[in-house]
């Protein structure tokens, strides 16, 4: 187990989106993180206590989280300056990244001569088998996106709060580095090889109550030419019964792919819901999650009425006005 609380590295991320994996663990386990660390030129910034390895050890922190999800996943030599320090200081290391910690010979050794450990979270622990398409018992919902990193996981984390709030049966499950730095537990889908990722799906989402939802973690999206794959895995080995279209609207163009535009949600709908019927020809098209947090109140609530109004569907921003409506649509099927 990762011990906490957490110091949360941003290091010299570029901007907020970068630290997405810091920023899930400060909205969603706000007591684990007693700081954040930020190198010279970084962009990001939780709001939390900037802290010196010294401070964050005498504030409590255990483990230094690498909190940047950087394209590649890389470990800079810059940062492996902070994190050799970090081990000398009695921290331990948990990382989400491709780089791997434990693949890094001058980390492991400092980590051995000091008695600190290394977490690298996006390693598969399972062998997954390869999906079967067989029908589950129990009920499931998948975000999917019209891009990348536009708010599947918080929409998943904001339904399954809000049924837990509501005494539903209901779970998180977690298939990427911040789901599972947040939730502790489970499947580091792009990290497991091609064939099974379909398979790790239909693990993580065994059969259940009839009346209890699974809310899968999203990840990629089926129109971003660097990640649709594990996009695909979700939708075939969840087989879900229910799907909510995630959007922000305030992008010039697909995250990280300047020459592409991201889709319309008609377009998302469309295509996604012919994919999921592939595994579940009852699923359906519930709801629509906007991440409006670049909009103001004013402009954001006349965007979703807009929406409401064009798609037919309930819309909101879960994260910021609640998931009451895309529950209610849950729970009427």
């Amino acid at each position: 187990m990762i011990k906490t609380p957490y110091l949360l590295f941003l290091g010299d991320a570029p901007d907020q989106l970068a630290a997405k994996v810091a920023i899930g663990i400060k909205d969603w386990r706000p007591d684990n993180a007693v700081g954040q660390y930020r190198m010279d030129g970084c962009g990001a910034d939780l709001g939390l206590t900037d802290m010196s390895l010294v401070e964050a050890k005498e504030a409590g922190a255990k483990t230094l989280v690498i909190g940047v999800a950087n394209r590649g996943g890389v470990i800079s030599k810059d940062w492996k300056k902070v994190l050799v320090t970090a081990l000398e200081e009695g921290f331990d290391l948990a990382s989400g990244l491709h780089n791997l910690l434990r693949d890094e010979p001058d980390l492991v050794a400092v980590a051995k001569a000091c008695g600190r450990e290394l977490h690298d979270v996006r390693i598969p622990e399972i062998d997954y088998p390869i999906a079967n398409g067989r029908k589950r018992k129990g009920k499931r919902v998948l975000a999917v996106g019209t891009d990348c990193s536009v708010g599947k996981m918080y929409t998943a984390l904001c339904m399954d709060a809000e049924m837990k709030k509501r005494g539903m049966k209901s779970t998180f499950r977690a298939t990427g580095q911040t789901g599972i730095l947040i939730t502790g537990d489970g499947v580091p889908l792009d990290a497991v090889i091609a064939d099974f990722m379909a398979g790790s799906v239909e693990y993580l989402t065994p059969d259940n109550d009839d009346d209890h939802w699974d809310h899968i973690e999203g990840q990629g999206s089926l129109f971003h030419v660097s990640f649709s794959g594990v996009t695909m895995a979700l939708i075939h080995g969840g087989q879900p019964d229910a799907l909510i279209l995630a959007h922000e609207p305030t992008r010039a163009h697909m995250r990280g792919l300047p020459e592409y535009q991201q889709p319309s949600l008609t377009a998302l709908r469309d295509t996604a819901l012919n994919l999921a019927r592939v595994a579940n020809p009852a699923c359906q098209v519930v709801g629509i999650s906007v991440n409006t947090q670049h909009m103001p109140d004013d402009e954001a609530r006349a965007y979703l009425a807009s929406l409401e109004t064009e798609m037919g569907l309930p819309a909101t921003d879960p994260f910021r006005y609640g998931a009451g409506k895309l529950v209610d649509a849950l729970d009427a099927i």
